[in-house]
């Protein structure tokens, strides 16, 4: 009994304070660090009116959003950030490119909400807030899990981001066969798919195969039938990976599954699994590509906020400005619990926060997303979980 009280008294301290932070008229600013000149202002545009939105929703006359510019240049970056400390601002959203953090381990007792997803070398003070290679990986695995897929290999782009998802297979401890480095350059990415998946010897298999049946001493009839049947092949012989995770995007991912294809590794027969491709409607019609395999965000959200945001602004925002929202409402949850100039406090202890994009799991000052998993197919997206 005695056990229950204290568990009672404890709530009751904890509901007391949150509403002593609720009813408190302090302000809760929020600093917007966005690209409002330069050729990148449009996006910059679109976050505002996300998070001016987001504080219409909230309707707590202490939260105040104050945008200031970037000009996507780190030392105007910088130069902001400082005039957030001197206004004495503690929590930033921003920026939204990863070079623009480059001066901001200078300025102390600021924690930044980068929308980046790249995680590797950030200054203490950045919290990267994008979808990251990790989540992506860890809603792949749980796919992998739910089909019993055991055999399975991971293309990586000879890009700039391969660092990124190095760093994640190894933290998601995703089970593999083996990871291959490929080139973009469509001849050397056609080459390296080919011994990738064995296609000479599968090749040669197949013609060796046409030629034993040729000589051996079945009737003509039963030779010409199984030769017929064998030309309609590409290839003989399996491989050995039941699916193909491709961290690509666009052009370059369809340049991937097209070499796939050529060398008869077919999207029927194998697993094509990709990176969150944002519901690419380009993807739709290449027919040939399909099924197709992601993670991405919760997608009934994003079309309402979609809807939402039109009906407000009369134009269409991107995943930024959704993720942006989300964490207006994220630091507005968080100032319930602590001050903001705690804020980063609550960054390295265990939270989770369902937003409009989904979950967002903070630990360790990170922030990983429960994601969900789509199909496409048929020319359609299908939500598998």
């Amino acid at each position: 009994m005695n056990k229950i009280l204290k568990k009672l008294v404890y709530l009751l301290l904890i509901l007391f304070s949150l509403n002593l932070n609720a009813n408190s008229d302090e302000k809760i600013k929020i600093g917007i660090l966005i690209p409002i000149t330069g050729e990148d202002k449009k996006l910059g545009q679109l976050i505002i009116k996300a998070t001016r939105m987001a504080i219409k929703d909230i309707n707590d006359d202490r939260l105040e959003i104050y945008p200031k510019d970037t000009n996507s240049n780190p030392k105007q970056t910088l130069k902001s950030a400082i005039q957030f400390k001197e206004m004495g601002i503690d929590i930033v959203i921003g920026p939204i490119f990863y070079k623009n953090l480059a001066y901001l381990n200078e300025v102390e007792n600021i924690t930044f909400l980068s929308l980046t997803n790249k995680t590797i070398n950030l200054p203490k003070n950045i919290i990267s807030t994008g979808i990251n290679a990790t989540s992506q990986i860890n809603t792949i695995k749980k796919f992998l899990k739910l089909k019993e897929i055991n055999k399975t290999i991971f293309l990586i782009p000879n890009v700039d981001y391969e660092p990124e998802v190095k760093k994640a297979i190894k933290q998601s401890k995703i089970k593999i066969s083996k990871h291959y480095i490929y080139e973009t350059e469509p001849t050397k990415l056609t080459k390296q798919i080919e011994e990738i998946t064995n296609y000479n010897i599968r090749k040669q298999n197949l013609a060796d195969e046409i030629s034993r049946v040729e000589g051996s001493d079945l009737t003509e009839t039963e030779k010409e039938r199984r030769i017929n049947k064998l030309e309609k092949k590409y290839t003989l012989g399996k491989v050995n990976f039941d699916s193909v995770i491709i961290s690509d995007f666009d052009e370059s991912l369809k340049s991937v599954v097209t070499s796939l294809l050529y060398t008869d590794i077919l999207p029927k027969n194998k697993y094509i699994i990709t990176f969150n491709q944002w519901f690419d409607e380009s993807l739709l019609d290449e027919t040939n590509l399909q099924p197709m395999y992601y993670p991405s965000i919760n997608k009934k959200n994003l079309e309402i906020f979609e809807k939402k945001f039109n009906n407000e602004f009369d134009e269409k925002p991107n995943h930024l400005a959704l993720l942006s929202y989300d964490l207006v409402a994220l630091v507005y949850y968080l100032s319930l619990k602590k001050n903001l100039s705690e804020i980063n406090k609550l960054f390295n202890d265990k939270n989770s926060f369902k937003g409009k994009i989904g979950v967002f799991d903070i630990e360790n000052n990170k922030i990983n997303h429960r994601l969900n998993f789509y199909k496409i197919d048929n020319k359609e997206i299908k939500e598998i979980f």
